[in-house]
């Protein structure tokens, strides 16, 4: 792994950092705030940079969700483990969440034989209210049996 030619206890501290967050979005600015709290600063050009570079050596998967949204990184585990999927983004609280569903699966592949359509999961948000969000704003919407319901997906 290139890694930006390289190491430095700089670019240590942030793949420590990106690993120990695996399966998460994160940002440069929350990965500069935490470089800053733990005692190591790093410039922002700097973390985009090595950011990039982890992207172009398959360590990380970038996100872009929207223009006046920060893109987020994803670290990718040597194994592999995180496999693709969708993301849910709520209007309300802005969180990204990845979603594994059977379902969309199958929306997946009835797209590509249907209407010969490749979609690209790194890139498809569904946009909307997360369950949080849908209780502070109507508290009825959310019932014990939506949250007990059994789903197939993986969430």
């Amino acid at each position: 792994m290139k890694q930006g030619g390289y190491k430095t206890r700089q670019k240590e501290k942030i793949l420590q950092y990106l690993s120990t967050h695996a399966g998460q979005h994160v940002t440069a600015q929350e990965l500069s705030r935490h470089l800053e709290a733990d005692g190591t600063p790093v410039g922002t050009a700097t973390i985009y940079r090595y950011l990039d570079a982890l992207v172009t050596d398959g360590v990380l998967r970038k996100y872009t969700i929207d223009p006046r949204t920060c893109a987020c990184y994803e670290y990718v585990a040597p194994d592999g483990a995180c496999k693709r999927h969708f993301h849910l983004k709520c209007m309300r609280c802005e969180r990204l969440i990845h979603l594994h569903c059977e379902h969309l699966d199958g929306l997946e592949q009835h797209i590509l034989e249907h209407h010969g359509f490749q979609i690209d999961q790194s890139k498809t948000v569904l946009y909307g209210l997360c369950k949080e969000c849908r209780a502070l704003e109507d508290p009825s919407s959310v019932t014990d049996e939506t949250a007990t319901a059994h789903d197939p997906c993986d969430h």
